[in-house]
């Protein structure tokens, strides 16, 4: 509840000046980077704006996101009831890794964890949104590591969408209760804006009801954030950013011993100049910290026992980029720059628990880094549009180390430190769009991309129930190659259909690879117990991919429609120890993904209903256990009832299907969100 009261004080601080005040102003700032690049017209992108994020069923990023077909999580789970850990995000079937392999962002700056690679939701309410840029297909050559499978860019609210309060509070389903509010002050040298959110539920029982024990119980989550952003303009074409985030996020899994927390503070800061030599530099600090425990039930689901408490997870991020924008003629934009990110972070635990308490502690982390240079040139003549982007980066990890120690006698049992590394990868982009006609784009892309490991991957060995992993200090990087073609049509007003096929490659692709079966000691991870399995993280030789997706959108007067499919097949490709796994399809990766959304809207009220579904997936890297495919249907209506008040419903899985999220061994079911229904007020003057 730290930041349980947060919202209300910010909200009773509104004034009536500040409104007055406001209105007179002159905003010529914008709070945003440079401009989008032109040869951003070659590539699969899809944009989603301010007003479809503010009006999915959750009221969460995850589901804006889902809008875009082929973009996942690891688990089907979000971030209500997910472990943290579990949340890396990808695209184009790149996915049977819990670290993110699309590159996620906030008005530039990395959003992953610097120790795991996942993403942290909660920190990102919708309110402080104002558009979502989603490019599928690797971008190493210009935003740099990361973005093997793509990049999404996520933009703050400007002064264009701002009002002085903004304020929207629902309860929902099982006590739940979400609420966001933000007070921003306009003025012609820039805006300010401070917002806060806060939402908690008691939760649902994970685990379906034909399966559960005594053990299972329902697994609530308490989730705050706040935000401050500062823009003013230092000279007529110069602007500088300055952005300050604190969230908190603790949820719990739904047995005793499974709670999970994450904290974070973030600043940046940004200048930006749009003068005849446009340029922004922009420099930035991650901090964050991690825990969480973990439990073994027994056979029967009566009892849960804790196999491990990972108790402090401190991890530090920190980079810059500079970016030059020099006027090199007519039709041609030139980007030239350099970008770093420093990474360090370290994991705690307590484990091997004897009568209840433990009796080993661990240590494992170290550091890694990057550094590139870049260039990108757009080419605009008549009906063509070129791009073509370049770089090299160099990498090290540092400091790698495991070190374990007997806690009642202090003695050390594992003491591993690893040798430094160090390499350079050189990576890019080329795109070719022809446009014959107004209603008729054609695109074509080939690129290459890379990422580091995590320090995650690298060092900490982990649980889930029965299972567990150990980690590979010596993993390498990953690779993808890839290319994509396709053509964007738009025979009518308000009408507009793109449809892409590609090919992907990613080479040494990470993933957890199972070597055999409990009872036994194994290296890295100690005693697996009986139907549990023994795995560790390696590099396979190579996965590829080939699929399509299909995307439209129409407006059609009050109504309108848009949908999104993506098909993919993926095939390992695996030799050595790994080599049972040649052909078969990764882990927790579906081969086809459907979202669909039909909106009105009028003076009396507006409303939408999207539909989405899921293919199976396996849920296990032999693809031995399939989670059954899933379709949901979320919902929203707003009732204006006077100027800047409007009453809202929200559905979430409004049939209650059962969206299946894990599957063990034992066969017990995990299931995503039920139904969640919600009731509200939105509030804006």
């Amino acid at each position: 509840m730290r930041f349980a009261l947060l919202l209300p004080a910010l909200l009773a601080s509104a004034s009536p000046v500040l409104a007055a005040d406001a209105e007179e102003a002159m905003i010529i700032v914008t709070g945003k980077g440079l401009k989008d690049l032109p040869g951003d017209a070659a590539l699969s992108l899809v944009v989603i704006e301010r007003d479809r994020i503010l009006s999915t069923g959750s009221n969460r990023l995850e589901s804006v996101l889902a809008d875009i077909a082929g973009q996942q999580q690891f688990r089907r789970s979000d971030s209500r009831s997910a472990n943290a850990t579990s949340q890396g995000i990808t695209l184009r079937g790149l996915g049977g890794n819990a670290s993110s392999r699309a590159l996620l962002m906030l008005d530039g700056v990395p959003q992953a964890d610097p120790f795991g690679g996942w993403i942290a939701f909660p920190s990102f309410a919708t309110g402080r949104l104002d558009r979502i840029r989603v490019t599928r297909g690797g971008g190493s050559g210009y935003w740099g590591p990361g973005a093997l499978a793509g990049t999404i860019e996520l933009e703050s609210a400007g002064p264009a969408t701002l009002t002085p309060f903004m304020g929207a509070i629902a309860y929902g389903s099982r006590e739940s209760l979400d609420a966001q509010g933000s007070l921003a002050l306009k003025r012609d040298g820039g805006f300010a804006v401070v917002s806060a959110a806060y939402g908690r539920g008691d939760g649902f029982i994970p685990i379906v009801a034909r399966n559960r024990g005594a053990a299972d119980r329902p697994a609530p989550y308490e989730q705050a954030s706040a935000n401050l952003r500062v823009v003013v303009k230092l000279a007529p074409d110069t602007e500088a950013q300055v952005t300050a985030t604190a969230f908190t996020d603790s949820r719990e899994r739904g047995t005793q011993f499974s709670r999970n927390t994450s904290e974070g503070v973030d600043a940046a800061l940004r200048l930006v100049g749009r003068g005849r030599w446009g340029w922004q530099a922009l420099a930035y600090v991650q901090n964050r910290n991690f825990t969480s425990d973990f439990a073994a039930v027994n056979a029967t689901r009566s009892a849960a026992t804790q196999t491990l408490a990972q108790f402090n997870t401190p991890a530090t991020g920190w980079g810059g980029r500079l970016e030059l924008a020099p006027p090199v003629g007519k039709g041609i934009t030139l980007r030239l720059g350099a970008d770093t990110r420093q990474l360090q972070g370290a994991t705690n635990e307590l484990f091997t628990y004897v009568n209840a308490a433990p009796t080993r502690q661990r240590e494992a982390g170290g550091e890694t880094s990057n550094s590139g240079l870049f260039a990108d040139a757009s080419i605009e003549t008549g009906i063509v549009t070129a791009s073509l982007s370049a770089r090299i980066d160099w990498w090290a990890i540092r400091d790698g180390r495991l070190l374990e120690t007997t806690i009642a006698t202090g003695a050390p049992f594992t003491t591993l430190r690893f040798d430094n590394r160090s390499g350079q990868e050189f990576t890019g982009r080329a795109g070719l769009a022809v446009k014959p006609a107004d209603w008729l784009t054609l695109r074509s892309a080939a690129y290459r991309g890379w990422r580091l490991p995590t320090l995650n991957e690298l060092y900490r060995p982990f649980r889930v129930g029965p299972d567990a992993t150990a980690a590979n200090a010596l993993l390498r990087p990953e690779r993808v190659t890839g290319v994509d073609a396709g053509f964007t049509l738009k025979p009518a007003a308000g009408i507009e259909i793109g449809v892409t096929g590609f090919w992907n490659r990613m080479d040494d692709t990470i993933a957890n690879v199972t070597l055999a079966s409990g009872p036994g000691s194994f290296p890295g991870v100690g005693f697996v117990a009986a139907g549990g399995f023994y795995r560790q993280r390696q590099n396979l030789d190579a996965l590829t991919v080939w699929g399509w997706e299909i995307d439209g959108r129409a407006t059609l007067g009050p109504f309108g429609l848009t949908a999104s499919w993506s098909h993919v097949d993926p095939a390992i490709r695996a030799t050595g120890a790994a080599a049972v796994l040649n052909g078969l399809a990764p882990a927790q990766t579906p081969r086809d993904q459907f979202s669909g959304t039909v909106d009105f809207s009028s003076k009396r009220f507006s409303a939408s209903a999207t539909l989405r579904n899921i293919a199976s997936q396996f849920e296990d890297d032999q693809n031995s256990r399939s989670l059954a495919a899933a379709t949901m249907v979320d919902a929203l209506i707003l009732v204006p009832i006077v100027a800047g008040v409007s009453l809202e419903g929200r559905a979430e899985n409004l049939f209650d299907a059962e969206v299946q999220a894990a599957l063990a061994g034992t066969g017990v079911v995990e299931r995503a969100l039920p139904r969640t229904l919600w009731v509200g007020a939105r509030i804006s003057f």
